[in-house]
């Protein structure tokens, strides 16, 4: 039993049963024993692999993207420069590498992570080095002005509530104790009005699922792209427009595992909805793309011709090693459809690169 069970076990027993969001938050953020608080979990000696550690391409096509934007909307001077959930700091790199010839974007920029792991903050440091980097704890600690952001697997972490329909109304999942052990159920039924529209598309004992941090999030930082009428935020997860059923799910050592076994050690994540942050960005006074899939996106940046220019100077293993990235990140079987992605951007502006208007 690891230390972060044995205390959800003792909270549970005195305060009774916890919402799928309240566990999600305490596996993940716990102070002492959340995942993101103990170690590094990317990579191959972690649990899980992100697009940025597939190939260095994916932070150049976003890097650009961004650094185009930049130009098209007038070069504004100082302009933050941002990722949330940086992971190693890789794509972040591979972005800066990447735009360091775009005249007087490094000059003007000032660059800023939203990390909440000290373990993550020292790699990214690492990766980052030679460069002023600023931390913060959440996006409403971004400076005003022209923003332009990355978000790569970012709300996908964000923890979920999810709902049970039932005739009476909405039964809210939760996780309690059943013969000494953490087991899901199910809350008495009530009113929900986040979900009424949803219901008429539901039926009953179908599973939903609200992502509460999501808006606000989105809400922070397309608000600040319209306050200042320039910048940028490319979101870029794996989900859909709108999606149903239960998608909690986690990994620990690149293999999926039960969300309840062994709470702080598993990387927990859920299918993202897109159609709720576009309304919060909307509502917020920013534009929004049309949802674009990733491998879509990578190939109107012009990720091809780059593999390819990169692939003349490899040779055996490394080359193959190389197309097998490309094609993972690009091809429809592989991230390519499962990955979408949305731009945010000022009204009176053209969409970011890579979007269809």
């Amino acid at each position: 039993m690891t230390p972060l069970e044995e205390t959800l076990r003792r909270q549970i027993a005195q305060t009774g049963p916890v919402s799928v969001a309240d566990y999600m938050a305490l596996c993940l953020l716990h102070p002492r024993h959340g995942y993101y608080m103990q170690a590094d979990p990317l990579g191959a000696q972690g649990d899980f692999t992100t697009a940025p550690e597939i190939s260095q391409m994916f932070g150049e096509m976003l890097g650009l993207c961004l650094a185009q934007a930049w130009m098209d909307q007038g070069s504004p001077a100082p302009f933050t420069l941002a990722e949330l959930g940086p992971g190693r700091g890789t794509l972040m790199a591979d972005a800066l590498r990447a735009t360091r010839p775009v005249p007087g974007f490094h000059a003007a920029m000032r660059l800023a992570l939203v990390e909440a792991s000290p373990a993550l903050q020292a790699r990214q440091a690492e990766a980052l080095a030679g460069y002023a980097v600023s931390w913060c704890d959440a996006a409403t600690d971004l400076p005003q002005g022209p923003l332009f952001a990355i978000a790569n697997e970012f709300f996908d972490a964000l923890p979920v509530r999810q709902f049970i329909r039932d005739p009476a109304g909405w039964r809210e999942r939760r996780v309690g104790l059943r013969d000494a052990a953490l087991a899901f159920g199910a809350a008495d039924p009530q009113d929900v009005p986040e979900l009424t529209a949803t219901r008429d598309g539901t039926r009953d004992g179908e599973l939903v699922e609200l992502r509460p941090g999501g808006a606000p999030v989105i809400a922070e930082i397309a608000g600040r792209i319209a306050g200042a009428g320039a910048g940028a935020a490319l979101i870029l997860d794996y989900g859909d427009w709108e999606s149903r059923g239960d998608t909690l799910q986690a990994v620990r050592g690149h293999r999926p595992v039960d969300p309840l076994d062994g709470p702080g050690t598993a990387d927990l994540t859920a299918h993202v909805d897109f159609a709720p942050l576009a309304r919060a960005a909307r509502a917020a006074g920013a534009a929004v793309t049309p949802l674009t899939p990733q491998g879509v996106l990578l190939e109107q940046l012009g990720i091809t011709p780059r593999a390819q220019a990169l692939a003349r100077n490899l040779s055996g293993a490394a080359r193959e090693s190389h197309v097998a990235a490309h094609r993972r990140l690009t091809h429809p079987e592989e991230m390519g459809s499962l990955f979408k992605a949305i731009g945010i951007y000022p009204n009176q502006a053209m969409p970011p690169p890579g979007f269809d208007p």
